[in-house]
Order: C-alpha cells, then structure tokens, then sequence
C-alpha cells in the first residue's frame, strides 16, 4: 500500500492535488479528523486498496496536529509513506480568497484573512517539518501544479527517489522547495558576451563556451561528486524526493547548463527517476 498524506496551507492547492492523485488511481479522502488518523488505514474497506492519498489540515483538528509526527512515523513503518507539503506567499493566498470570496478557515469576526493565514503557518509547522516534499504553489497555475504532481508521484511508483533538478535565477526569488541550493553566480557569464546574451544553457553555442572555462567544469565535477556521496544516504533513510536547484543571476545560461549536465549524468545511474525543471525557461 502507497499511502500520501496532503497538506499544506489553505489555499495552496490541497483539493486540486487530491483530484491530480484521483486521476492517478489513489483512492482520496479530505479532511480527515486527526483522531481517526491512525485507526483508519486498518478498516477493511481502504486495506483493498493499494493507492490511498489523505488530506490533512487545519480543519482536521488544531489540538492534533502537534501529534501527527508521530503518527506519522508508526504508518512509515507499516506502509509506504509520503507527505507532500503545499505553501504559497501570504500575498498570494490573500489575494486567491479575495478572488474566490471564499472563508479561511480560522477567520472570525475578530481575525483579520492576514493574521488568519499567519496564525495557520504556525500551527500547521509540524506538518513541514515531517514532510516529504514541498511545493511552493505562488506562481504554480494548476495545470503545471497537476503536471508537477504526475510526474513526482509516478516516479516513485517503481523506483525508490524521485530525482529532481531544477535551474532558477537569482533575482527572480529563490525557490523554497530545495532540499539541496546551490549559488554559481561565481562563474563565468555567458549573458556579457553579446553573442551569446540571445541563447540559454540549452544551447550549442552557450554550452560549447561554458564548458571552455575550467572553473565550470570544476564545479560540475565538484557537485556530481557531492551528489553521488549523499544520495545513497539520502535513499537508506527512505527519503522519496530530493530536489537539487542551481541558481545563476538570470537562470538562463549558467544554472541551465550544469542542470543540463547532471540530470545527464545521473539519469545513467537513476535511469527513469530524473525529473529537469528550468524554471526560467517554462
């Protein structure tokens, strides 16, 4: 049995992920009450099932939530178990319950939607900590958040990591989501070449010159060295996830080919667990 457990902040996208895992064959339930949580997966009617995905949040009971750690770690001993956390910016979530009028769950006549969402953060905290996988839904439509989902949940259907690298630029925001950053703004920029300032790190062009710098192929050498030493602890500890960023300034030329470059290389030894996101660029 695969049992994913879906959290998050109130309107991250927690429905729109249970209906992607619906169409994926999981059988969902939402909002399930925390003191149900660990008696549930043994009734008779979800033990048919091999495919189970859980909605947990605020609404499922505020004085449990600080318990589900660990009750969470008694079902990873039972079943194979992930815990997907969503989050988006505080203006962000405002803005979507201005848009859709609907009510936050811990709103009142006396608590202002911003103090409401803050209040939220805190007590959902344990279920961060715990999680998984992050994703950070603020620019995430909900076909590329549905798209995200598919194929981070397939991968792990038969393999044991779902590998993910991701490129990003600086000054766009750092993605949140990394378990693992990396900053190679220290290298060679191919954006004050003029020639080249038109191309990505997708490119011939760009690609043929980066990897004439010795400083760049040190540090691929240097991350597909650090890479390779830790996933396989990663993997012992029965992680599923990892998600690997490489920012530059723009996240076009330089996070774009080292990107490039390792998913290559480690889809050799991973085969079907690498997943490429070049966040710029999509």
């Amino acid at each position: 049995m695969h049992i994913i457990i879906v959290s998050g902040m109130s309107g991250a996208g927690k429905t729109q992920v249970l209906h992607t895992l619906e169409d994926q064959g999981y059988y969902c339930i939402d909002n399930l009450p925390l003191e149900l949580f660990e008696n549930v997966f043994e009734t008779e009617r979800l033990l048919k099932h091999q495919k189970i995905a859980v909605g947990v949040d605020i609404r499922s009971g505020k004085k449990y939530l600080k318990k589900l750690p660990e009750m969470v770690t008694k079902l990873k001993r039972k079943f194979k178990t992930d815990v997907i956390y969503l989050y988006a910016g505080k203006s962000v979530l405002i803005k979507r319950y201005d848009e859709t009028r609907r009510k936050h769950p811990l709103s009142s006549p006396d608590t202002t939607l911003r103090d409401a969402i803050l209040k939220e953060y805190d007590l959902i905290e344990p279920i961060r900590v715990i999680a998984d996988i992050q994703i950070d839904t603020s620019t995430t439509n909900i076909y590329e958040l549905a798209s995200k989902i598919t194929s981070r949940v397939s991968n792990t259907q038969h393999q044991s990591l779902s590998l993910m690298f991701q490129s990003f630029g600086f000054k766009h925001g750092t993605p949140r989501d990394s378990d693992y950053l990396f900053d190679v703004r220290c290298l060679p920029n191919p954006y004050w070449i003029h020639d080249l300032r038109p191309y990505t790190g997708l490119d011939k062009e760009v690609s043929e010159w980066l990897s004439s710098h010795e400083l760049v192929n040190e540090m691929e050498n240097d991350l597909k060295y650090f890479i390779e030493k830790w996933i396989p602890k990663i993997i012992s500890s029965q992680r599923a996830y990892l998600t690997i960023s490489i920012g530059c300034t723009g996240g076009h030329h330089r996070s774009v080919y080292l990107i490039e470059k390792l998913a290559k290389h480690f889809e050799t030894i991973y085969k079907d667990s690498v997943i490429v996101q070049h966040r710029e660029l999509d």
